[in-house]
């Protein structure tokens, strides 16, 4: 009787205890070591208000891969950014639900952590404003935050994530996107055959190789500069023009007429992973870039002074053209998309 009366005690003492008493399981959430590799600019200002944690970056990486993000449950972010294609994908435009076809090819997402603009047009400055953008067009997610936010705040799996990368299990709009942006900001792509020989690791490019690096420095670097290979200008080189009528290139956010039809000048690190090129997939090999390039683009006012300064090309030989992509295949990591 005395062993029940003092069971009973302890009962009543410990349900007494009010929820003020109870003190939650305290998780560390350390800062990920996201070094710049060598000779890369520095991080984008947004990084650094938000840099990527160990719980962070895993709940963005569940976000990116998470189905419920679009309105029909069918597609997430990683299904136009697939990592064995550098984050981009073989579409010369995006597809979304249902099949929908979007305005634009597919982007591959890589060292964003240093880029100042993001999207073809350039219309987020910052990556933690660009998870929105999937998720609300009609053409690939057709959904919004607070639908996303009603299927998954009672998924036991976010509710722990959240607690671990924020404190408390408040599933939120801004956590929801920086937390995307954190595992974005990792995918740091740096370790290429171009990499190690410029790392001087026993790496040495072929002739063929070195040729394309030098006819690559004469006739390309002066807009796929610094080790981010694009100087992440805007600029109208005379591609074929995208036959849907909402485009306008860069025009579409200024507004000037000086900036129809130019685009964000894409990186070229990667670049054998993410065929087709250009703004919706006008060329299906680099071959068929250079080739254009090289017969002559269209004319417009606001054509790139670098085209119009050498009538509307950019004049190469067949052996120039064979050896630049061979040096754009040195731009490949291998490491990146495994």
């Amino acid at each position: 009787m005395k062993k029940l009366i003092g069971s009973i005690f302890i009962l009543l003492l410990v349900s007494s205890c009010n929820k003020e008493d109870y003190e939650p399981i305290s998780y560390e959430n350390p800062e990920i070591d996201v070094s710049i590799p060598t000779d890369f600019p520095d991080f984008s200002s947004s990084f650094y208000v938000n840099l990527p944690t160990k719980y962070g970056v895993e709940l963005g990486e569940k976000l990116f891969n998470e189905k419920r993000l679009s309105t029909d449950n069918s597609i997430s972010c990683a299904s136009c950014h697939i990592q064995e294609n550098a984050f981009a994908d073989h579409n010369a435009k995006g597809i979304g639900i249902e099949g929908r076809i979007g305005l634009r090819n597919a982007p591959p997402v890589q060292n964003m952590a240093f880029m100042q603009f993001f999207n073809w047009d350039g219309n987020k400055l910052q990556l933690e404003d660009q998870p929105l953008v999937p998720i609300i067009t009609y053409e690939e997610m057709d959904s919004s935050i607070l639908e996303v936010i009603g299927k998954i705040e009672n998924d036991e799996d976010y509710i722990d994530l959240f607690y671990k990368a924020f404190g408390d299990q408040e599933i939120t709009p801004d956590r929801i996107y920086n937390s995307i942006a954190q595992f974005e900001y990792t995918l740091i792509s740096a370790n290429s055959k171009y990499d190690q020989v410029k790392r001087a690791e026993g790496v040495v490019f072929t002739e063929d190789e070195a040729q394309g690096y030098q006819t690559f420095q004469d006739k390309c670097a002066s807009c796929h500069s610094t080790e981010l290979f694009t100087d992440q200008s805007f600029r109208n080189i005379g591609f074929p023009i995208n036959p849907d009528t909402e485009e306008a290139g860069r025009a579409r956010i200024t507004g000037l007429t000086e900036d129809i039809y130019s685009f964000r000048v894409p990186s070229l690190r990667n670049v054998a992973y993410t065929t087709p090129y250009g703004s919706f997939g006008q060329f299906a090999t680099l071959k068929e870039v250079l080739d254009y390039l090289d017969s002559g683009v269209l004319e417009s006012d606001n054509l790139d002074p670098i085209l119009k300064e050498n009538n509307n090309s950019i004049p190469l030989t067949e052996e120039e053209k064979n050896n630049l992509i061979l040096f754009m295949n040195t731009l490949s990591d291998a490491d990146f998309i495994n």
